[in-house]
């Protein structure tokens, strides 16, 4: 059923298109092939600068930079201040951290704890004191303050009976008196004066409106109709008559032009395009080609026994210096090492001695104070050695010996 569709008809072109388009086509190519080669020319030679001067030229300044700016600092936080900050730390902690630690545990820790006994007991003591004062203050309260205290509130609530009951008299007698000589008389003025006033002045205002309404209306259909024949009716007869048959040819002769510069653009791309190729042909003839045959005839050659004579063994050269400084360079960082694992060890071993020499010194001190402990002594009871086993012809108790 899609097949017996018929295709939509393209729109209806008037005569005056067809007048226009082939002239204004060619006056448009001619000013746009010599726009669109010049632009061609301009994109190739933009592109042939950036691959061959922008691009090379940027990544050696960027290796340059590198070079300058960068490796430097790399280097410098790499090789010196690591290790300085790994010295600095490892010296903060035997130096400041060690000794606040043995300090916290050893001096602060046994001080916090007897000022807290200390404190806990005087807290005792403040509570036991406190717990006395509210004792007596309960006792006060219940015994004086609070028979007083109900006493009063007893001839308060008979003086507030009293006074309520004479205050809802006065209320009720000034609530009488102000309704009938206040109350009523408002309410008959109200009634037969001011209602049939306001019912008069209202009527007034309405028919007042009205007519003022009817006035407007007509005023208002005097010059709708007066500004329509005046200004409307001639603005549009202009616009239909005149405005919109010149707005058609312009947008007609606008479209064409439009297209005009779009077929001329995509013309002159591709005769640009063969002037570009045949330009590009005859480079290569004349400059590319013979350029070529004398890199390949000559120049090839002559770098090959340049490389084999003089850039390989200046190459090899260079590659044992580097070599030997690589060596030199693991050497040094090997003795580097070593010396800081023999600094650690001696530091380790100084701590250890310190610490010894702190027990040995809490110990005498403690004996000092409060004497050897004198806990159980230990009894050897291994064998005797060879010199002193036992025989028939001798004995080694006390009794028995010679």
């Amino acid at each position: 059923m899609d097949l017996e569709k018929p295709s939509p008809r393209p729109p209806a072109e008037g005569c005056l298109t067809v007048a226009v388009r082939l002239p204004v086509r060619i006056v448009v190519l001619v000013l746009v092939v010599p726009v669109r080669m010049v632009w061609d020319a301009l994109v190739a030679g933009g592109r042939l600068l950036r691959d061959a001067v922008l691009r090379p030229v940027g990544r050696a300044l960027l290796w340059m930079a590198w070079a300058a700016f960068v490796w430097p600092w790399v280097t410098l936080w790499r090789y010196v201040l690591v290790p300085l900050g790994r010295a600095a730390a490892w010296l903060g902690h035997r130096l400041v951290v060690v000794p606040a630690a043995w300090l916290y545990e050893h001096v602060l820790t046994p001080l916090g704890r007897a000022a807290a006994r200390l404190l806990r007991r005087i807290g005792a003591g403040l509570g036991r004191v406190l717990r006395g004062i509210g004792s007596g203050f309960a006792w006060g309260y219940a015994r004086v303050l609070a028979p007083v205290g109900r006493a009063v509130t007893w001839l308060l609530k008979g003086a507030g009976s009293v006074l309520a009951a004479l205050g809802a008299g006065a209320f009720a007698a000034v609530a009488w008196l102000v309704g009938y000589l206040v109350v009523v008389p408002a309410r008959w003025l109200y009634r037969y004066v001011l209602t049939p006033l306001g019912h008069g002045i209202a009527w007034v205002a309405a028919g007042a409106v009205r007519a003022v309404r009817v006035i407007g209306t007509g005023v208002g259909v005097a010059l709708y109709w007066i500004v329509r024949v005046v200004l409307v009716l001639p603005a549009l007869a202009v616009g239909r008559w005149v405005l919109a048959p010149v707005g058609r040819v312009l947008w007609a002769l606008g479209r064409e032009i439009g297209a005009a510069f779009g077929h001329a653009w995509r013309v002159a791309g591709h005769v640009s395009l063969l002037v570009g190729r045949f330009l590009g042909t005859l480079f290569r003839w004349i400059f590319v080609e013979p350029v070529r045959w004398a890199y390949r005839t000559v120049l090839t050659p002559i770098g090959h026994a340049l490389r084999d004579a003089v850039l390989r063994p200046a190459a090899a050269a260079a590659h044992a210096v580097g070599r030997a400084a690589r060596r030199t360079l693991a050497l040094a960082h090997e003795s580097a090492r070593q010396a800081t694992a023999l600094v650690r060890e001696s530091a380790r071993q100084a701590t250890a001695l310190v610490r010894e020499s702190a027990r040995q010194a809490r110990a005498d001190l403690r004996r000092m104070l409060i004497g050897d402990p004198g806990g159980p002594r230990t009894i050897s009871r291994r064998e005797p050695k060879a010199a002193e086993t036992r025989t028939l012809g001798s004995s080694t108790t006390a009794l028995t010996k010679d």
